[in-house]
């Protein structure tokens, strides 16, 4: 098939979605936080009509994180926000009235790394080490205290560098050892020389590491309002789910020319597409059903981290009913 084509095609899809928008068709805005991984999904189901063929016109609203579009959610700038479950369990633990109902993403966007210059080969061997993290409490913080303890490392013997998201200088320049990075940082610090130790977005390496999936990227609506948002979460959920499945079936190619050239601006298009060609089919389930035991790992690895209670139930955040368990 012309790729050309291709394109064009998308393009009248994405153009006829707005014009069926414009007639009437339920209006909401839709925070997320802005890493790339994580807005494919829905950056998929709005520009190749997913939304309008459900009734919605989804307003995407970049944030600056999660906690940030949990803010605008909470503060009702937002009827939606997209986040990590780690980002959505803080929130709820200081007393944002939320409930989740969707996922999108059933493994953690990050990998720890060695740099071109670390010696560092293995978890154990971060003992005594200082390593980079994005902040303290944030979720790859969290999962790094889960991979040490894990290990028989005691993570106040290790030595936290918070650099925030962009770590891949510090690592690639020796500042630090080793850190918690995401995509595309790792796959440029693997060809600058540095090392993958553990992947936590391969499947099988989360198998190893978590136990398992590891509930991640979902959506969350204000608690009051679920019962008379009902049918629009269904629409959403199944406008989603076509887009989880697009992301399974379809070339990466044709993935990444589904997504705005905004996000792809500054950046090497076939790296990415290679990053989605390797990632798509372990990061994104099918259906967007709420996988209890991986939201289970979730609340485990803020327990080991003191950021939760060991009495907490991660069901209270969880609305399982909206699109049923799963069979």
């Amino acid at each position: 098939m012309d790729r050309r084509k291709v394109v064009q095609g998308l393009s009248g899809l994405a153009l006829g979605g707005l014009g069926l928008a414009q007639r009437g068709r339920r209006r909401l805005k839709l925070a997320f936080c802005s890493q790339l991984l994580c807005i494919i999904p829905y950056e998929v189901a709005q520009r190749r009509g997913y939304f309008a063929e459900e009734g919605l016109e989804v307003e995407l609203v970049y944030a600056r994180g999660g906690a940030q579009a949990l803010q605008f959610l909470v503060g009702k700038a937002v009827d939606y926000a997209a986040t990590s479950l780690d980002a959505a369990l803080q929130a709820y633990r200081q007393g944002a009235p939320i409930v989740r109902v969707l996922s999108t993403g059933r493994l953690p966007l990050f990998a720890l790394a060695a740099g071109p210059r670390s010696a560092i080969r293995s978890v154990a061997d971060l003992q005594g080490k200082t390593v980079g993290i994005s902040a303290l409490g944030n979720a790859d913080h969290v999962l790094l205290v889960y991979l040490l303890k894990k290990a028989g490392v005691d993570p106040k013997r290790v030595q936290y560098a918070t650099l925030g998201p962009n770590l891949y200088e510090a690592l690639r320049a020796g500042h630090v050892e080793a850190g918690m990075v995401q995509e595309p940082a790792l796959t440029l610090l693997k060809e600058a020389g540095g090392r993958e130790i553990v992947n936590l977005m391969d499947l099988k390496q989360a198998q190893t590491y978590l136990g398992g999936p590891y509930e991640f990227m979902g959506v969350a609506v204000r608690r009051e309002e679920r019962e008379a948002r009902l049918a629009e979460i269904k629409a959403l959920g199944r406008a989603l789910e076509k887009a989880l499945r697009f992301i399974h079936a379809a070339d990466a190619r044709l993935i990444a020319d589904t997504l705005p050239k905004a996000l792809i601006a500054g950046g090497d298009e076939d790296r990415l597409k290679a990053v989605i060609q390797r990632y798509r089919k372990d990061l994104y389930p099918t259906n967007v059903r709420i996988d209890l035991e991986a939201a289970r790992r979730v609340a485990e690895s803020q327990v080991e981290a003191g950021l939760l209670p060991p009495s907490f139930r991660v069901e209270s955040l969880l609305d399982l009913e909206v699109v049923g368990a799963p069979g």
